[in-house]
């Protein structure tokens, strides 16, 4: 049986038991081994990892491991300048698209009221999400760290608070999404994306009052749900300032 040393660093320690964080692990496994299958035999997942070395050069998921052999792995967005390494993926998504697990539909929702394609599906199983990830190249946000390891998924994020109101804004700062936000143009029912309409236009689709106090309205394309700037607008704004300081509002619906 040969041996393996692993470093983890920063957050990716957090997948490890307390007594094996950061320091050296030494792991037997039946060499040769592909780096990936010793990364997720300690516990990490592929897809939270963006550089790994093997004697001290970079190399990808695939690249055989040896007896007596040493990895240091790297999480995404690791706080040293990763750009003269070779990353793990050849070309980044450029605008990110999401697939939500079944158990984050209130994270799904929050992305898509900052404008973020966000698919969230509750009846797919394991299997079937992580090929629908892999086909439409979306990153797939998940607590179940297994999920992440099956060998289809290109693109995912572990989920780490359990609290709904924590998830959005640790998801945003993970991935340093808040540049990339465009508030109030999805539908937060079907992530379809929203269409301005004139009130003559949805006159029989809202109350009386609200036709009578509003002079423009949103119309999903997806699923036909209309929106307007109501009450709830400016504590939205409010919300979404806290989790993105630097965002200026715009009128749009609520």
């Amino acid at each position: 049986m040969a041996t393996a040393t692993l470093r983890f660093y920063a957050e990716l320690n957090d997948f490890l038991p307390p007594e094996q964080r950061q320091r050296n692990l030494t792991l037997p496994f039946a060499a040769p081994a592909p780096v990936r299958h010793l990364i997720e035999l300690a516990g990490v997942p592929h897809t939270e990892v963006e550089v790994i070395l093997l004697e001290g050069e970079s190399v990808d998921l695939e690249t055989p491991v040896g007896d007596g052999q040493r990895l240091a792995v790297y999480p995404v967005f690791e706080a040293f300048d990763t750009r003269p390494l070779l990353r793990l993926r050849p070309h980044p998504l450029r605008t990110p698209r999401f697939l939500a697990d079944a158990h984050l539909g209130a994270l799904a929702r929050g992305l898509r009221l900052l404008g973020f394609d966000t698919l969230w599906l509750n009846d797919l199983g394991d299997a079937n999400l992580a090929i629908l990830a892999r086909r439409e190249g979306r990153i797939l946000l998940t607590r179940d760290r297994r999920l992440l390891m099956r060998r289809e998924v290109t693109h995912g994020c572990y989920i780490h608070p359990v609290a709904p109101q924590e998830q959005l804004a640790y998801l945003l700062e993970h991935l340093q999404l808040c540049p990339e936000i465009a508030p109030f143009n999805r539908c937060t029912l079907c992530n379809g994306l929203l269409e301005e309409r004139l009130p003559a236009q949805v006159q029989s689709q809202v109350p009386p009052r609200v036709q009578a106090s509003q002079e423009v309205f949103w119309r999903c394309r997806g699923c036909g749900r209309i929106y307007w700037q109501g009450s709830h607008w400016h504590a939205m704004v409010r919300r979404i300032q806290a989790l993105c300081p630097d965002y200026a509002p715009v009128p749009g619906p609520s």
